[in-house]
């Protein structure tokens, strides 16, 4: 079994992310300049499936009325991650997260899921394969 970094599960998500794993409801705002963008629940997902923990979930405001909801981590020593938070603007504030169950199916996201955890998976795979190739002949053999 392969033990993958935070650094790699992130690079790994960020290379996987495009218009088709994008939330339906932020289709309009998605741009290749701000890829996160409608990618933090089936992201905290994906986080979830691979590194366990919580998901949180915050409230989105823009001028005191809430727009939206955002999805993140936290691990059970309190840390929390975040890979999408940049999608937000200036003018939009994350309220305070809490810890909520994960539902038992993604829902009306179930598509955009299985696309960024098949392809975070085999990008991750593709890492560990790649970064085998590279080890000597002898550590090769016992890898």
């Amino acid at each position: 079994m392969t033990a993958w970094t935070l650094n790699d599960i992130e690079r790994a998500i960020r290379s996987s992310w495009g218009v088709d794993t994008c939330a339906p409801e932020d289709l309009a705002h998605w741009r290749p300049d701000n890829p996160a963008r409608g990618q933090c629940g089936v992201t905290a997902m994906v986080v979830h499936d691979l590194l366990g923990g919580e998901l949180m979930m915050g409230e989105v405001y823009v001028d005191g009325v809430r727009t939206d909801l955002h999805w993140w981590n936290r691990f059970a020593t309190g840390f929390e991650i975040d890979l999408t938070r940049e999608q937000f603007g200036p003018d939009e504030l994350v309220g305070r997260g809490r810890p909520v169950a994960r539902p038992a199916r993604p829902g009306r996201l179930q598509a955009q899921y299985e696309l960024l955890r098949t392809r975070v998976v085999a990008e991750l795979e593709r890492g560990a394969a790649a970064d085998r190739t590279r080890l000597p002949s002898r550590a090769r053999a016992c890898a």
